[in-house]
């Protein structure tokens, strides 16, 4: 695996999975549903302040730093068939570990999953996008990884593909 690569795959679809995303969460705030609780909280912890500057950027970051395991999950499976399916299922367990468990603890506050399903569907739901357009979008950068050589043996690699 080449690391330039996976980083610039890393930055490009990350950048478009945090923008699809914002996009669902925007509407979902607009409905009313609680969407992007943590984040002025934690740019509040980490900066001292939450300016809308600060949340568009750590937003990026964020996201960026969170795109990265899943591009190396979806490389270490050697998989070309399935990444839309393994992104909706990476952004259900990222939303499952760091929002509704890892954010509530570090900030001492109750889960969504004891506040209730009004808190955990909106938030859920913009993770499950954020996995689904990395997924989407890194579709050919995986295909190129899997067809390069092992760097081990030089044999190529057997990308596993199904219909």
């Amino acid at each position: 695996m080449r690391l330039a690569g996976l980083l610039k795959e890393s930055v490009r679809s990350s950048v478009i999975a945090s923008l699809a995303m914002m996009a669902v969460g925007f509407l979902l705030t607009v409905l009313g549903a609680r969407v992007g609780y943590y984040g002025p909280k934690f740019a509040a912890f980490l900066f001292g302040e939450s300016t809308p500057m600060i949340l568009f950027v750590q937003h990026f970051v964020i996201g960026w730093i969170s795109t990265l395991p899943f591009l190396l999950i979806l490389r270490w499976l050697n998989r070309v068939s399935a990444p839309l399916v393994i992104g909706v299922a990476y952004g259900g367990a990222y939303y499952g570990f760091v929002n509704s468990f890892a954010l509530p603890l570090f900030f001492g506050e109750r889960t969504p999953w004891e506040i209730g399903v009004d808190v955990i569907y909106p938030s859920l739901l913009v993770h499950l996008v954020f996995g689904a357009s990395i997924g989407f979008t890194a579709r050919r950068w995986l295909a190129r990884e899997v067809a390069l050589p092992h760097q081990s043996d030089g044999a190529a690699a057997s990308p596993r593909y199904s219909d």
